[in-house]
């Protein structure tokens, strides 16, 4: 089970139908409009299929996996399939019981990228305490609580390069494994906003109706279940999310409601798609940084994807986010 489950959990019935997508079909007949359509943009060529689970067993040219639902993916490695846990790896390197996020054409059956244990670790620092490896507690937000997190020692100057404010008040990402149920940080996601989390800059003025539009940053986080595709966005009302720290973004964003179908396209990899909107996201709109992986973003975390959405939209896990555009 991926850590921060309970709060996507209630967005599931006992059928499995997302409740999101019930409230979208009952507003667009309440409005009189068509309620639109999840999934990938047709024109972005040939669909790239996130699998999720758990190895079962692995060899240098076959993987297969323990789905979310229990049954078994049996996958090809293509030659040029490449690995991470913790560091590049082999594919057929890795072991036995890993939770595996893959990249995978051919209508999911062909193995290209996979991560191993990978975990994000975003949010308020609450603590901060050790001498070599640095012992972390963060808020991650009211929807998925205080995490603990561990820096080893032998990462702390690579993120203490992008993360010069190790101290209780400011803001941290990275992206890490899992051990043992804790995140053990080895990538800075970006570089530390220089405020701390509860001085985000003024956004710009208000949104504009003839805006189709609008430029920023997407990232990802584990912080979603039921194997969703879907995203968090931070201008929900408080009241729609039941979060009391919505409605915060350094971007002029419009307002949604949860079960908002959100047009979001991967300017770097030019592949876009339609995801409902699942979650606020009060700890992305905290964020008034850039992704600079093709070019460099306008400043603003615009939109948070499912870990399955971030890669069925082109994006690397381990780089933490691209350029996109959301309307």
């Amino acid at each position: 089970m991926l850590p921060f489950a309970g709060r996507s959990r209630e967005l599931c019935d006992s059928r499995g139908v997302n409740s999101t997508e019930r409230r979208r079909i009952l507003a667009a007949a309440a409005l009189g409009r068509t309620p639109g359509h999840a999934g990938p943009d047709r024109e972005s060529g040939d669909p790239l299929h996130a699998v999720t689970g758990q190895i079962v067993d692995v060899s240098p040219h076959l993987l297969i996996v323990e789905t979310e639902e229990g049954s078994e993916e049996r996958l090809v490695i293509a030659p040029w399939a490449t690995a991470w846990h913790g560091a590049d790896v082999a594919p057929g390197d890795l072991p036995l019981g890993s939770r595996v996020i893959i990249r995978a054409l051919r209508d999911g059956k062909v193995v290209e990228r996979v991560w191993a244990d990978l975990t994000r670790m975003t949010g308020t620092i609450l603590s901060i305490e050790g001498r070599r490896d640095l012992h972390l507690e963060l808020d991650c937000g009211p929807h998925r609580g205080r995490r603990s997190v561990v820096i080893p020692y032998r990462t702390t100057g690579r993120v203490r390069v992008r993360h010069p404010q190790l101290e209780p008040g400011y803001l941290f990402d990275a992206i890490g494994v899992r051990e043992d149920g804790v995140g053990h940080a080895l990538l800075p996601a970006t570089s530390q906003p220089a405020y701390p989390a509860r001085a985000v800059p003024t956004p710009p003025p208000a949104y504009g109706g003839p805006q189709q539009r609008i430029s920023g940053t997407a990232t990802w986080s584990d912080a979603f279940d039921c194997d969703e595709r879907g995203a968090a966005y931070p201008m929900v009302e408080r009241s729609d999310a039941a979060c009391p720290d919505a409605e915060v973004s350094c971007v002029g964003l419009p307002y949604l409601a949860i079960g908002s179908l959100l047009k979001v396209r991967n300017v770097c990899a030019e592949r876009a798609a339609n995801l409902p909107v699942v979650a606020c996201g009060c700890m992305a709109g905290r964020f008034c940084d850039r992704c600079v992986e093709c070019g460099t973003s306008p400043r603003g975390r615009i939109v948070e994807l499912s870990p399955s959405s971030f890669v069925e939209l082109g994006g690397e896990l381990t780089k933490g986010c691209f350029n996109a555009q959301v309307g």
